[in-house]
């Protein structure tokens, strides 16, 4: 004989009650990622999270990706060999 079927369920510790205000009365269903309130019965389903964009900053942007910057020679000075010579 097979076990009767049961939703994988989790509860949600610390969670309060959006309708009934009961504290740790809700259930996480893993399957449908739905929550449910063990309490009053309440349900609803998980909103789906906001898609991910990049945030626009100055090295993101199209114009900045087009233009090309020449290469530039950087000179490093030590400068305690700078004070102590005199000379350069």
């Amino acid at each position: 004989m097979e076990p009767p079927f049961r939703p994988r369920r989790r509860f949600i510790a610390g969670a309060v009650c959006p309708r009934c205000a009961a504290m740790d009365r809700l259930v996480v269903d893993l399957d449908t990622d739905r929550r449910e309130c063990v309490a009053c019965g309440f349900s609803e389903a998980r909103p789906e999270p906001p898609a991910a964009s990049e945030v626009p900053t100055r090295v993101t942007r199209a114009a900045a990706r087009r233009s090309e910057t020449a290469a530039e020679v950087v000179n490093l000075i030590d400068p305690s060999r700078a004070s102590s010579d005199g000379n350069d």
